[in-house]
């Protein structure tokens, strides 16, 4: 088997919710994204095997296939197709897993892996009667943007609680207190506005037309913990709740994307190759943990351990997710950990945070010199991923 190459790995700025790129189809972000890796690379369109990306949703104008739709609006030719995957939160991970799989099988030589999300443009939906043509009556209506909707009542209760609730749980049960996810999440609005003035976001940054960002718009530079602390709690009913707005992921909208491909097949020097990954799953009420197994299966794949690593890009759904996971990766050293902010400030536009988070782990250990980097990521209803790529 060849290994798997990250020629190049791009994204859009993210957008808040309602924000600058709320009126931006999720479809023309895909193509964008696709379009710029292309242009960037010089890769010969033809050449590309697939084009595999993530989207979460799925519900509205991201429907049928948003990777195929995207491909075609960013003007790739025909032959060049295309499959959308959901692994939520995680579906730009798997999607770039996706591809390093068709090329290490001989099944592609490149593949275009990435993923989208506008939780902004996500539509209301209604349940539709098993009647063929029912009668207009009172009918639920579910807001698809994020969360839970129309679910199995098999499912046994605790497994039905709220991302939020379940944050709320991994904190009691883990022993974080909210001063310390207050303290993690001013920590990511700090990083992630020195990396943008420092420009080292820079060389992955695709800006939308008639929509440009100067910056992710999410970032708060005057966040504080005692700003912070004077926040409702939000899933916990009697006063001991430690899970807020501000030490929480918000609501975003973007889109990233990774070009892939064997040793060689591109005439230009690789970011880095994937050498592990892996998946992990947990009871649903306890996702946010579900990174910690993820992690350390990759890198024993991969022949490394944590003393090996340069870097680590965790989804930062939330504070006390990722501050559980620090307490599992014990051997990590927490100042590796997201060195150029997280999710808490940076957004977490579903479909595409996975790319977002592998594209700058390899941006930077290249920017950095270093060798090695792990990409994690948790998901609703119990799993993780992560991926090992080194330089």
């Amino acid at each position: 088997m060849t290994g798997t190459h990250i020629y190049d790995a791009v994204r859009t700025p993210f957008g808040r919710a309602g924000g600058a790129l709320s009126s931006v189809r999720p479809d023309d972000l895909a193509a964008l994204v696709m379009r710029a890796v292309v242009e960037r690379t010089g890769v010969d369109a033809e050449r590309i095997a697939d084009v595999i990306f993530g989207d979460a949703n799925q519900a509205g104008e991201d429907n049928r296939n948003v990777a195929r739709f995207g491909a075609l609006l960013a003007g790739l030719p025909t032959s060049v197709t295309g499959v959308t995957v959901n692994r939520l939160c995680a579906s730009s991970v798997e999607a770039v897993i996706q591809g390093a799989r068709a090329i290490e099988t001989g099944d592609a030589e490149i593949v275009l892996a990435g993923g989208v999300e506008s939780m902004s443009r996500a539509p209301f939906v209604v349940e539709k009667s098993a009647k063929p043509w029912p009668a207009v009556g009172n009918q639920t209506m579910w807001n698809t943007s994020i969360g839970w909707r129309m679910v199995n009542r098999a499912l046994p209760k605790p497994w039905t609680i709220s991302n939020g609730e379940s944050a709320e749980k991994i904190a009691r049960e883990w022993g974080i207190s909210r001063e310390d996810q207050d303290e993690f999440s001013v920590r990511s609005h700090r990083l992630a506005a020195e990396a943008w003035a420092a420009g080292r976001y820079d060389a992955e940054i695709v800006q939308v037309p008639d929509h440009e960002l100067p910056r992710d718009e999410g970032i708060r530079d005057g966040s504080t913990v005692e700003k912070l602390a004077g926040l409702t709690a939000l899933f916990a009913s009697n006063g001991t709740g430690t899970v807020t707005a501000g030490n929480s992921s918000s609501i975003n909208d973007g889109a990233s994307a990774v070009l892939l491909g064997a040793e060689g097949v591109i005439d230009a020097e690789p970011l880095a190759r994937i050498t592990g990954r892996a998946a992990h799953g947990v009871d649903p009420d306890v996702f946010p943990i579900a990174p910690i197994e993820a992690a350390n299966k990759a890198l024993a794949r991969a022949g490394r351990t944590w003393a090996d690593v340069d870097l680590v890009e965790l989804n930062e759904a939330f504070a006390s997710q990722s501050l559980a996971c620090l307490k599992g990766w014990r051997d990590l050293d927490p100042a590796k950990l997201n060195v150029d902010g997280g999710a808490i400030a940076i957004g977490h536009p579903l479909g595409a945070s996975g790319g977002r988070i592998i594209g700058h782990a390899a941006h930077e250990l290249r920017r950095r010199g270093g060798r090695v980097a792990v990409a994690a990521i948790c998901i609703g209803v119990g799993q993780g991923l992560a991926v090992v790529i080194e330089r």
